[in-house]
């Protein structure tokens, strides 16, 4: 059970103490912690998911799933809003541009029983932005007005949407967006506060979280460049954010979303240990070959392992013995042998 204790952080330009408590809530779902996984394409699928969410993610999300895809009956697009209880909350994000659709397949996703639709207007990538969605939208302030007004009609829980700073530095795209989204009765929103044309580089501006958190009343979560628990801890203390979403720590860290809740509970937080890390890489492969079947689980393994063991003595030679695996059985041979070295050598 997850501790609801309150923490004290400083306000940053000043004296006064704030109180941050540990618990979000977006439209009438209340989630208990304030960390949030963030979409990854090819990564967030069921299995990664669960595994985050075991370990102590507040909100989980689904990766990216086209809008047209659900709409026009894509098998792989429709496989795409499996979940379970044991990953809820969850929140699906859909992207598209047709305010039609992307209502129909927002109700498709209320269906699969999801606990939140949510709408990408962020994504940069070059075959998203040439068919209007992800951060195409920011230029598009009518059509976007149009896409949230139909989502919002189309379903009853909660919808969000996460955005990037616009086009240029100012945030003014973001802003705009953001009170459209308020108007239209979107119940949170993300901001990553980079350009469209940044992609990951440079570094977020995280003042821009704070104006807009000062400019609208529904809550805001912050995303961008949160690598370790003490920088969700800084972005609450200097934004007032409502909460914090890391996406690319969370591949070799899955365990900072509890981190980050230690920390802001107690002050502190804990290593992770080799049993807790060799646990959760056991548990991860075995759910992902349940979900995908033993072969494609074990070729994402060969890849997704070595996220897990990085920095460890000796990661180099497992990450060279997995490369091969085909069975299960195999990957857990490989996994207790690495094990078993660590703790030879003094590792715990």
């Amino acid at each position: 059970m997850l501790s609801q204790l309150p923490v004290l952080l400083c306000q940053s330009g000043g004296n006064e103490s704030r109180e941050i408590k540990n618990i979000m809530k977006i439209g009438n779902l209340q989630i208990d912690n304030i960390t949030v996984l963030a979409p990854l394409a090819g990564i967030t699928n069921l299995p990664f998911r669960r595994m985050v969410r075991d370990i102590g993610c507040g909100l989980v999300s689904s990766e990216m799933v086209s809008a047209s895809g659900l709409v026009y009956g894509s098998g792989k697009s429709r496989d795409m809003l499996e979940t379970d209880v044991d990953e809820k909350p969850v929140s699906f994000q859909i992207f598209g541009a047709d305010p039609d659709i992307m209502a129909a397949a927002a109700a498709m996703v209320e269906a699969a029983g999801a606990d939140i639709v949510d709408i990408n207007c962020g994504c940069s990538v070059k075959k998203i932005l040439k068919s209007g969605a992800g951060s195409a939208l920011m230029k598009k302030p009518e059509t976007v007005r149009a896409i949230f007004e139909k989502v919002r009609k189309a379903i009853r829980i909660p919808l969000t949407i996460k955005i990037r700073s616009g086009w240029e530095p100012s945030g003014n795209d973001a802003f705009l967006l953001a009170k459209i989204a308020e108007d239209c009765g979107v119940d949170a929103i993300t901001l990553h506060p980079r350009t469209a044309t940044q992609g990951f580089s440079g570094t977020s501006d995280w003042s821009l979280i704070a104006r807009l958190k000062k400019a609208i009343s529904i809550p805001v979560i912050g995303n961008g460049d949160i690598t370790r628990p003490e920088d969700a801890v800084r972005m609450m203390a200097e934004t007032n954010c409502d909460g914090v979403m890391a996406g690319r720590a969370a591949m070799g860290n899955p365990w900072i979303f509890f981190q980050i809740h230690e920390l802001l509970a107690t002050g502190s937080y804990a290593a992770v240990s080799i049993d807790q890390r060799f646990a959760a890489m056991k548990q991860f492969t075995a759910a992902s070959v349940a979900y995908f079947g033993e072969l494609t689980a074990c070729r994402m393994m060969r890849s997704r392992l070595p996220w897990l063991i990085k920095g460890l003595p000796g990661a180099s030679k497992f990450r060279e013995s997995i490369t091969r695996i085909r069975t299960l059985e195999e990957a857990e041979q490989l996994m207790d042998a690495y094990l078993a070295s660590l703790i030879k050598n003094g590792q715990d």
